[in-house]
């Protein structure tokens, strides 16, 4: 019976872990967002695809 709790302690602190390494990663992660077009870059953008 001991055995089982010891194991399952581990496996509970294993998933622990990596739950926190994997949440301190996500939030480390940099978004960045596309710079806004003006008209003009948007008309020679449109004339391109033409």
């Amino acid at each position: 019976m001991m055995t089982i709790l010891i194991i399952c302690i581990i496996i509970v602190l294993v998933v622990l872990f990596l739950t926190l390494l994997s949440t301190n990663k996500a939030y480390k992660y940099e978004h960045t967002i596309d710079p806004i077009e003006t008209q003009n870059q948007q008309d020679t953008a449109h004339e391109e695809k033409k």
